[in-house]
């Protein structure tokens, strides 16, 4: 059992980082390579600055937001949250000053964050089991908001553990030697992380966590990447 949570808590997280890099660098490259369109992708008035609204088309979901409010609702805090959390995944590696502009813990929200982030995906999910959005959905969507959806709920498990019911057997600096030691390639595996009662819910949060990287780039999670330059092709 201790091989298998070594595994999946140190190659595996290569090998998913390595499948991640390289299938996004080749997915953007293949789509470079398509044959430059006869006639402009413009479809909005020009308005200028361009690329000032290129940005709001990218992230405040204009469009959705007139024929689906309650949907551009959770998208909006569906996002906030996915970038709260990656804030606080990057003060697991190390202290960053310019996050500490408003004092706070990590994680940032006192769980809520996580929790927030948990309905909306659950939303998202029974929003695909409804016509029409049913009958336009395939599989794949509901494994990408599944995987999500689990990836998320083990990660708040242990942030919710250590704050709302006080179990401190794992704590914020052996998830940072943990993440570190993968940083620099000098893998180290704290005694909390694979031994306390709690470590299941760190090795199950980091396994779907690398299905999720392995299956990014091969998935239609690319528009995380793409959602801008496309959005500048519609802006002129």
């Amino acid at each position: 059992m201790q091989s298998v949570i070594y595994f999946i808590l140190v190659p595996m997280v290569y090998i998913a980082c390595a499948i991640f890099l390289v299938g996004t660098i080749l997915r953007v490259v293949k789509i470079w390579q398509y044959p430059k369109p006869p006639t402009t992708l413009q479809i909005f008035p020009e308005k200028k600055p361009k690329w000032l609204w290129t940005l709001y088309d990218t992230f405040m979901f204009p469009t959705v937001l007139r024929h689906k409010p309650l949907l551009w609702v959770f998208l909006m805090a569906f996002h906030i949250s996915l970038i709260l959390l990656l804030i606080g995944h990057l003060e697991l590696i190390a202290e960053f000053g310019i996050f500490q502009i408003v004092p706070h813990e990590v994680f940032i929200g006192n769980g809520y964050v996580g929790l927030t982030l948990a309905v909306c995906l659950l939303f998202f999910l029974f929003r695909r089991m409804i016509s029409p959005v049913k009958d336009l959905s395939v599989p794949e969507d509901y494994y990408l908001l599944i995987l999500l959806f689990l990836i998320v709920i083990f990660g708040s498990e242990m942030d919710w553990a250590r704050r709302w019911y006080e179990y401190g057997e794992m704590t914020v600096d052996d998830y940072r030697a943990y993440l570190y030691s993968l940083l620099v390639f000098k893998p180290d595996l704290p005694y909390s992380t694979t031994s306390s009662g709690h470590s299941f819910m760190l090795v199950l949060h980091v396994f779907f966590a690398n299905l999720f990287l392995m299956f990014f780039p091969f998935s239609q999670l690319m528009h995380a990447v793409l959602s801008l330059p496309m959005n500048k092709l519609r802006r002129g």
